[in-house]
Protein backbone atom coordinates (compact mmCIF):
# COMPACT_ATOMS: atom_id res chain seq x y z
CA UNK A 1 0.00 0.00 0.00
CA UNK A 2 1.37 3.48 -0.90
CA UNK A 3 2.18 6.02 1.81
CA UNK A 4 -0.46 8.36 0.41
CA UNK A 5 -3.15 5.71 0.86
CA UNK A 6 -1.99 4.95 4.43
CA UNK A 7 -2.11 8.63 5.34
CA UNK A 8 -5.59 8.98 3.84
CA UNK A 9 -6.89 6.01 5.82
CA UNK A 10 -5.32 7.36 9.02
CA UNK A 11 -6.97 10.70 8.38
CA UNK A 12 -10.35 9.03 8.14
CA UNK A 13 -9.63 7.14 11.41
CA UNK A 14 -8.77 10.40 13.20
CA UNK A 15 -11.92 12.02 11.95
CA UNK A 16 -13.98 9.22 13.52
CA UNK A 17 -12.07 9.48 16.82
CA UNK A 18 -12.34 13.27 17.06
CA UNK A 19 -16.07 13.34 16.30
CA UNK A 20 -17.26 12.34 19.84
CA UNK A 21 -15.04 15.02 21.45
CA UNK A 22 -16.31 17.69 19.08
CA UNK A 23 -19.94 16.62 19.70
CA UNK A 24 -19.45 16.85 23.45
CA UNK A 25 -17.97 20.33 23.15
CA UNK A 26 -20.91 21.47 21.07
CA UNK A 27 -23.47 20.13 23.59
CA UNK A 28 -21.80 20.83 26.96
CA UNK A 29 -19.31 23.55 26.15
CA UNK A 30 -16.59 21.77 28.21
CA UNK A 31 -14.43 18.64 28.44
CA UNK A 32 -13.03 16.65 31.31
CA UNK A 33 -9.27 16.83 31.78
CA UNK A 34 -8.80 13.25 30.61
CA UNK A 35 -10.94 13.87 27.57
CA UNK A 36 -9.10 17.09 26.88
CA UNK A 37 -5.75 15.28 26.98
CA UNK A 38 -7.10 12.75 24.49
CA UNK A 39 -8.37 15.46 22.21
CA UNK A 40 -5.02 17.31 22.27
CA UNK A 41 -3.15 14.07 21.53
CA UNK A 42 -5.35 13.39 18.55
CA UNK A 43 -4.94 16.98 17.40
CA UNK A 44 -1.14 16.68 17.47
CA UNK A 45 -1.24 13.40 15.57
CA UNK A 46 -3.47 15.01 12.98
CA UNK A 47 -1.15 17.97 12.61
CA UNK A 48 1.79 15.64 12.08
CA UNK A 49 -0.12 13.71 9.44
CA UNK A 50 -1.10 16.96 7.72
CA UNK A 51 2.56 17.87 7.36
CA UNK A 52 3.31 14.39 6.03
CA UNK A 53 0.50 14.70 3.53
CA UNK A 54 1.86 18.06 2.34
CA UNK A 55 5.33 16.57 1.94
CA UNK A 56 4.16 13.50 0.05
CA UNK A 57 1.47 15.07 -2.12
CA UNK A 58 2.28 15.49 -5.85
CA UNK A 59 3.79 18.89 -6.74
CA UNK A 60 1.72 20.52 -9.46
CA UNK A 61 3.43 23.90 -9.26
CA UNK A 62 4.48 25.56 -12.53
CA UNK A 63 7.28 27.55 -10.92
CA UNK A 64 10.85 27.29 -12.21
CA UNK A 65 14.28 28.08 -10.85
CA UNK A 66 15.56 31.40 -12.12
CA UNK A 67 18.81 31.66 -14.00
CA UNK A 68 20.45 33.74 -11.30
CA UNK A 69 20.45 31.11 -8.56
CA UNK A 70 19.01 27.95 -7.07
CA UNK A 71 20.22 24.41 -6.91
CA UNK A 72 19.36 23.79 -10.56
CA UNK A 73 20.67 26.88 -12.35
CA UNK A 74 19.85 25.55 -15.80
CA UNK A 75 16.48 24.24 -14.74
CA UNK A 76 13.04 24.75 -16.22
CA UNK A 77 10.07 23.12 -14.57
CA UNK A 78 7.24 25.00 -16.18
CA UNK A 79 6.07 27.76 -18.49
CA UNK A 80 6.50 30.70 -16.11
CA UNK A 81 9.51 32.32 -14.53
CA UNK A 82 12.95 32.19 -16.09
CA UNK A 83 14.89 29.52 -17.93
CA UNK A 84 18.64 29.54 -18.50
CA UNK A 85 20.06 28.31 -21.80
CA UNK A 86 23.78 27.81 -22.37
CA UNK A 87 25.06 28.28 -25.92
CA UNK A 88 28.59 27.18 -26.80
CA UNK A 89 29.81 28.25 -30.23
CA UNK A 90 32.94 29.09 -32.22
CA UNK A 91 34.30 32.60 -32.25
CA UNK A 92 33.09 34.04 -35.52
CA UNK A 93 29.39 33.49 -34.78
CA UNK A 94 29.41 35.87 -31.82
CA UNK A 95 28.53 38.99 -33.81
CA UNK A 96 25.50 37.30 -35.34
CA UNK A 97 24.27 35.85 -32.05
CA UNK A 98 24.41 39.31 -30.49
CA UNK A 99 21.44 40.12 -32.75
CA UNK A 100 19.76 36.71 -32.98
CA UNK A 101 19.46 35.94 -29.27
CA UNK A 102 17.40 39.06 -28.38
CA UNK A 103 14.99 38.26 -31.23
CA UNK A 104 14.51 34.71 -30.03
CA UNK A 105 14.02 35.81 -26.43
CA UNK A 106 11.31 38.26 -27.49
CA UNK A 107 9.58 35.60 -29.60
CA UNK A 108 9.67 33.03 -26.78
CA UNK A 109 8.36 35.58 -24.27
CA UNK A 110 5.47 36.44 -26.56
CA UNK A 111 4.58 32.83 -27.28
CA UNK A 112 5.35 31.15 -23.94
CA UNK A 113 5.30 34.06 -21.47
CA UNK A 114 8.69 32.93 -20.20
CA UNK A 115 11.96 34.84 -19.88
CA UNK A 116 15.21 33.28 -21.08
CA UNK A 117 18.65 34.07 -19.74
CA UNK A 118 21.43 33.06 -22.12
CA UNK A 119 24.89 32.04 -21.02
CA UNK A 120 27.21 32.25 -24.02
CA UNK A 121 30.69 30.87 -24.63
CA UNK A 122 32.77 31.52 -27.76
CA UNK A 123 36.18 30.22 -28.77
CA UNK A 124 38.02 27.91 -31.12
CA UNK A 125 35.75 25.12 -32.28
CA UNK A 126 37.99 22.27 -31.18
CA UNK A 127 38.63 23.87 -27.80
CA UNK A 128 34.91 24.42 -27.30
CA UNK A 129 34.16 20.78 -28.07
CA UNK A 130 36.75 19.67 -25.52
CA UNK A 131 35.32 22.04 -22.93
CA UNK A 132 31.84 20.55 -23.34
CA UNK A 133 33.22 17.02 -23.07
CA UNK A 134 35.14 18.08 -19.95
CA UNK A 135 32.08 19.52 -18.23
CA UNK A 136 30.99 22.85 -19.76
CA UNK A 137 27.23 22.26 -19.52
CA UNK A 138 26.10 23.46 -22.93
CA UNK A 139 22.47 23.03 -23.92
CA UNK A 140 23.20 23.92 -27.56
CA UNK A 141 26.48 23.72 -29.49
CA UNK A 142 27.17 25.43 -32.82
CA UNK A 143 30.67 24.52 -34.00
CA UNK A 144 32.73 24.96 -37.13
CA UNK A 145 32.73 21.34 -38.27
CA UNK A 146 30.77 18.17 -37.66
CA UNK A 147 33.85 16.37 -36.39
CA UNK A 148 33.79 18.51 -33.24
CA UNK A 149 30.15 17.71 -32.52
CA UNK A 150 30.89 14.05 -33.15
CA UNK A 151 33.44 14.22 -30.31
CA UNK A 152 30.66 15.37 -27.97
CA UNK A 153 28.43 12.60 -29.31
CA UNK A 154 31.17 10.04 -28.67
CA UNK A 155 31.36 11.26 -25.06
CA UNK A 156 27.72 10.26 -24.64
CA UNK A 157 26.30 13.80 -24.36
CA UNK A 158 24.55 13.91 -27.75
CA UNK A 159 22.37 11.15 -29.11
CA UNK A 160 23.35 9.60 -32.47
CA UNK A 161 21.37 10.93 -35.41
CA UNK A 162 21.63 14.58 -34.40
CA UNK A 163 22.35 15.46 -38.05
CA UNK A 164 18.73 14.66 -38.92
CA UNK A 165 17.13 16.59 -36.06
CA UNK A 166 17.41 20.02 -37.70
CA UNK A 167 17.00 21.31 -41.23
CA UNK A 168 19.71 21.18 -43.90
CA UNK A 169 21.60 18.37 -42.20
CA UNK A 170 21.74 20.41 -38.97
CA UNK A 171 23.75 23.15 -40.73
CA UNK A 172 22.35 26.67 -40.18
CA UNK A 173 25.42 28.56 -41.45
CA UNK A 174 27.91 28.06 -44.22
CA UNK A 175 30.79 29.86 -45.81
CA UNK A 176 33.53 29.21 -48.37
CA UNK A 177 37.30 29.64 -48.45
CA UNK A 178 38.78 32.98 -49.43
CA UNK A 179 42.34 33.88 -50.38
CA UNK A 180 43.40 37.14 -48.71
CA UNK A 181 46.27 38.90 -50.50
CA UNK A 182 48.56 41.83 -49.92
CA UNK A 183 47.42 45.24 -51.17
CA UNK A 184 47.36 45.28 -54.95
CA UNK A 185 47.72 41.47 -55.06
CA UNK A 186 51.36 41.66 -56.21
CA UNK A 187 51.61 37.88 -56.66
CA UNK A 188 48.54 37.78 -58.89
CA UNK A 189 46.66 35.23 -56.79
CA UNK A 190 43.36 34.27 -58.44
CA UNK A 191 42.72 30.62 -57.57
CA UNK A 192 44.04 27.56 -55.78
CA UNK A 193 46.54 26.74 -58.51
CA UNK A 194 48.41 29.97 -57.81
CA UNK A 195 49.26 28.75 -54.31
CA UNK A 196 51.64 26.17 -55.75
CA UNK A 197 53.70 28.68 -57.76
CA UNK A 198 57.33 29.27 -56.92
CA UNK A 199 57.91 32.28 -54.73
CA UNK A 200 54.39 32.38 -53.23
CA UNK A 201 54.28 32.13 -49.44
CA UNK A 202 51.01 30.69 -48.13
CA UNK A 203 49.76 31.16 -44.56
CA UNK A 204 47.38 28.60 -43.09
CA UNK A 205 47.06 26.95 -39.70
CA UNK A 206 47.96 23.35 -38.95
CA UNK A 207 45.17 20.94 -39.99
CA UNK A 208 46.21 18.60 -37.18
CA UNK A 209 45.27 21.19 -34.57
CA UNK A 210 42.84 23.58 -36.27
CA UNK A 211 39.34 22.90 -37.54
CA UNK A 212 39.50 25.90 -39.85
CA UNK A 213 42.75 24.62 -41.33
CA UNK A 214 41.08 21.30 -42.10
CA UNK A 215 38.58 23.18 -44.25
CA UNK A 216 41.51 24.95 -45.95
CA UNK A 217 43.22 21.63 -46.63
CA UNK A 218 40.04 20.12 -48.08
CA UNK A 219 39.58 23.17 -50.28
CA UNK A 220 43.08 22.67 -51.72
CA UNK A 221 42.63 18.91 -52.14
CA UNK A 222 39.11 19.11 -53.54
CA UNK A 223 40.08 21.75 -56.08
CA UNK A 224 41.83 18.87 -57.87
CA UNK A 225 39.52 15.90 -57.21
CA UNK A 226 36.34 17.90 -57.95
CA UNK A 227 37.86 19.12 -61.22
CA UNK A 228 38.61 15.71 -62.71
CA UNK A 229 41.86 14.83 -60.95
CA UNK A 230 42.46 11.70 -58.90
CA UNK A 231 43.92 11.33 -55.40
CA UNK A 232 47.48 10.99 -56.71
CA UNK A 233 47.25 14.33 -58.53
CA UNK A 234 45.57 15.90 -55.51
CA UNK A 235 48.35 14.73 -53.20
CA UNK A 236 51.07 15.98 -55.54
CA UNK A 237 49.41 19.39 -55.84
CA UNK A 238 48.70 19.72 -52.12
CA UNK A 239 52.32 18.82 -51.36
CA UNK A 240 53.49 21.66 -53.63
CA UNK A 241 51.20 24.10 -51.81
CA UNK A 242 52.51 23.05 -48.39
CA UNK A 243 56.08 23.44 -49.61
CA UNK A 244 55.11 27.12 -49.84
CA UNK A 245 53.83 27.24 -46.24
CA UNK A 246 56.66 28.69 -44.10
CA UNK A 247 54.97 28.17 -40.71
CA UNK A 248 51.98 26.24 -39.36
CA UNK A 249 50.30 28.16 -36.54
CA UNK A 250 48.12 26.11 -34.20
CA UNK A 251 44.83 27.82 -35.11
CA UNK A 252 43.19 30.26 -37.51
CA UNK A 253 43.58 33.21 -35.14
CA UNK A 254 47.34 32.72 -34.87
CA UNK A 255 47.55 32.32 -38.65
CA UNK A 256 45.84 35.70 -39.06
CA UNK A 257 48.30 37.26 -36.62
CA UNK A 258 51.22 35.81 -38.58
CA UNK A 259 49.86 37.34 -41.79
CA UNK A 260 48.64 40.73 -40.55
CA UNK A 261 50.69 41.54 -37.46
CA UNK A 262 53.95 39.82 -38.33
CA UNK A 263 53.73 40.56 -42.05
CA UNK A 264 54.62 37.05 -43.16
CA UNK A 265 53.30 35.48 -46.34
CA UNK A 266 51.75 36.60 -49.61
CA UNK A 267 48.35 34.99 -49.16
CA UNK A 268 46.25 33.88 -46.21
CA UNK A 269 43.58 31.19 -46.54
CA UNK A 270 40.62 32.40 -44.52
CA UNK A 271 36.85 31.94 -44.14
CA UNK A 272 34.98 34.28 -46.47
CA UNK A 273 32.69 35.37 -43.61
CA UNK A 274 35.71 36.46 -41.53
CA UNK A 275 36.92 38.63 -44.39
CA UNK A 276 33.46 40.17 -44.87
CA UNK A 277 33.13 40.88 -41.15
CA UNK A 278 36.59 42.49 -41.06
CA UNK A 279 35.51 44.76 -43.88
CA UNK A 280 32.41 45.78 -41.95
CA UNK A 281 34.64 46.67 -39.01
CA UNK A 282 36.72 49.00 -41.16
CA UNK A 283 39.49 46.62 -42.17
CA UNK A 284 39.10 46.29 -45.94
CA UNK A 285 41.02 43.24 -47.07
CA UNK A 286 41.85 42.43 -50.69
CA UNK A 287 40.73 38.88 -51.40
CA UNK A 288 39.57 36.47 -54.07
CA UNK A 289 37.16 33.56 -53.81
CA UNK A 290 38.14 30.51 -55.93
CA UNK A 291 35.42 29.33 -58.29
CA UNK A 292 35.94 25.72 -57.20
CA UNK A 293 35.35 25.82 -53.48
CA UNK A 294 34.50 23.90 -50.33
CA UNK A 295 31.18 24.53 -48.58
CA UNK A 296 32.25 25.25 -45.02
CA UNK A 297 29.23 23.82 -43.22
CA UNK A 298 29.02 24.61 -39.51
CA UNK A 299 26.50 22.39 -37.69
CA UNK A 300 24.34 22.87 -34.62
CA UNK A 301 23.00 20.35 -32.10
CA UNK A 302 21.14 20.13 -28.82
CA UNK A 303 23.34 18.55 -26.13
CA UNK A 304 20.72 15.99 -25.18
CA UNK A 305 22.07 14.84 -21.83
CA UNK A 306 22.62 18.36 -20.49
CA UNK A 307 19.30 19.68 -21.81
CA UNK A 308 17.46 16.77 -20.21
CA UNK A 309 19.14 17.40 -16.85
CA UNK A 310 18.47 21.14 -17.05
CA UNK A 311 14.89 20.75 -18.23
CA UNK A 312 15.68 22.90 -21.28
CA UNK A 313 15.04 20.44 -24.10
CA UNK A 314 11.96 22.25 -25.43
CA UNK A 315 13.52 25.71 -25.49
CA UNK A 316 16.84 24.39 -26.83
CA UNK A 317 15.10 22.68 -29.75
CA UNK A 318 13.05 25.82 -30.41
CA UNK A 319 16.23 27.93 -30.44
CA UNK A 320 17.89 25.60 -32.95
CA UNK A 321 14.77 25.78 -35.14
CA UNK A 322 14.81 29.59 -34.91
CA UNK A 323 18.29 29.69 -36.47
CA UNK A 324 16.72 28.69 -39.79
CA UNK A 325 14.11 31.45 -39.82
CA UNK A 326 14.53 34.37 -42.23
CA UNK A 327 15.10 36.69 -39.26
CA UNK A 328 18.09 34.71 -37.99
CA UNK A 329 19.42 33.96 -41.47
CA UNK A 330 19.52 37.67 -42.26
CA UNK A 331 21.61 38.28 -39.17
CA UNK A 332 24.04 35.53 -40.16
CA UNK A 333 24.24 37.05 -43.65
CA UNK A 334 25.02 40.50 -42.24
CA UNK A 335 28.27 39.16 -40.77
CA UNK A 336 29.28 37.31 -43.91
CA UNK A 337 27.78 33.82 -43.69
CA UNK A 338 26.05 32.47 -46.78
CA UNK A 339 22.38 31.85 -45.94
CA UNK A 340 20.89 28.36 -46.04
CA UNK A 341 17.40 29.88 -46.41
CA UNK A 342 16.73 30.23 -50.18
CA UNK A 343 14.67 33.39 -49.83
CA UNK A 344 17.32 35.19 -47.83
CA UNK A 345 19.96 33.79 -50.16
CA UNK A 346 18.25 35.52 -53.07
CA UNK A 347 17.97 38.78 -51.12
CA UNK A 348 21.71 38.97 -50.42
CA UNK A 349 23.13 37.15 -53.45
CA UNK A 350 24.92 40.26 -54.75
CA UNK A 351 27.24 40.44 -51.74
CA UNK A 352 28.86 37.07 -52.53
CA UNK A 353 31.18 35.91 -55.30
CA UNK A 354 29.43 33.23 -57.39
CA UNK A 355 30.84 29.70 -57.03
CA UNK A 356 31.03 27.52 -60.14
CA UNK A 357 31.74 24.22 -58.38
CA UNK A 358 30.78 23.91 -54.73
CA UNK A 359 31.56 20.64 -52.96
CA UNK A 360 31.00 19.46 -49.40
CA UNK A 361 32.72 17.29 -46.81
CA UNK A 362 30.23 14.57 -47.71
CA UNK A 363 31.50 14.66 -51.29
CA UNK A 364 34.91 13.76 -49.85
CA UNK A 365 33.56 10.86 -47.81
CA UNK A 366 32.20 12.53 -44.66
CA UNK A 367 34.12 13.58 -41.57
CA UNK A 368 34.71 10.14 -40.13
CA UNK A 369 36.45 9.00 -43.31
CA UNK A 370 38.12 12.39 -43.80
CA UNK A 371 39.73 12.25 -40.37
CA UNK A 372 41.00 8.74 -40.92
CA UNK A 373 42.19 9.35 -44.47
CA UNK A 374 43.84 12.74 -44.00
CA UNK A 375 44.48 13.74 -40.40
CA UNK A 376 45.09 10.68 -38.23
CA UNK A 377 48.71 10.01 -37.34
CA UNK A 378 50.49 8.58 -40.36
CA UNK A 379 47.68 9.57 -42.74
CA UNK A 380 47.93 11.70 -45.90
CA UNK A 381 48.65 15.03 -44.23
CA UNK A 382 51.64 13.60 -42.38
CA UNK A 383 52.93 12.21 -45.68
CA UNK A 384 52.40 15.59 -47.34
CA UNK A 385 54.32 17.29 -44.54
CA UNK A 386 57.18 14.85 -44.96
CA UNK A 387 57.23 15.53 -48.70
CA UNK A 388 56.98 19.29 -48.22
CA UNK A 389 60.00 19.29 -45.92
CA UNK A 390 62.29 17.48 -48.38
Amino acid sequence: MRLWQVITQQGEFLARRVAPFWSKIQHTGKLKASSLRGFVSLFLIGASLSMAIAACAPNNSNSSTTASGGSNPGGNTGNTGNVKLTLVSYSVTQAAYAKIIPQFKAKWKQEKNQDITFKESYGGSGSQARAVVDGLEADVVHLSLALDIQKIEKAGLIQPGWETEAANGAVPTKSVAALVTRDGNPKGIQNWADLAKDGVKVITANPKTSGGARWNFLGIWGSVTRSGGDDAKAQAFTTKVFKNVPILPKDAREASDVFFKQGQGDVLIQYENEVVLAGQNGQKLPYVVPGVNISIDSPVAVVDKNAAQHGTKEVAEAFVKFLYTPEAQREFAKVGFRPVDPTVGTEVAKQYTPIQTLFTAQDLGGWKDIQKKFFDDGAIFDKIQAGANT
